[in-house]
């Protein structure tokens, strides 16, 4: 019987469009991303903000970077494609980065 294969680090890149309307899924997805999280699938997670959304300028998101473990890249292409945030349009498919990822630092 052979080894099952390790798991891989995925980076996962997903800017939102320009008129997403995020907030209003907002709840459905971290519903989601916490399934994942609890399983040990995400690593991390978070959102993207304006550089003015930290000097006193609106807050803006305007994307969300991710790291998921996984047994390939088509298991994690998935889970984002499920996400409610893709299936709804806020984050643009046109611009989405999923690639290998390996840390050079410890990884939290």
């Amino acid at each position: 019987m052979a080894a099952p294969q390790p798991l891989q680090k995925f980076f996962v890149y997903a800017p939102d469009k320009a008129d997403a309307d995020r907030l209003s899924v907002r709840a459905k997805h971290l519903e989601g991303a916490a399934k994942f999280v609890a399983d040990g699938t995400l690593r991390f997670g978070g959102v993207l903000l304006t550089p003015e959304s930290l000097t006193g300028g609106e807050k803006k998101m305007v994307g969300s970077v991710s790291i998921y473990e996984a047994e390939n890249i088509e298991a994690v292409r998935k889970i984002v494609k499920d996400d409610i945030y893709y299936a709804t349009g806020v984050w643009d498919p046109e611009r989405m980065v999923i690639l290998p990822f390996v840390a050079g630092t410890p990884f939290p």
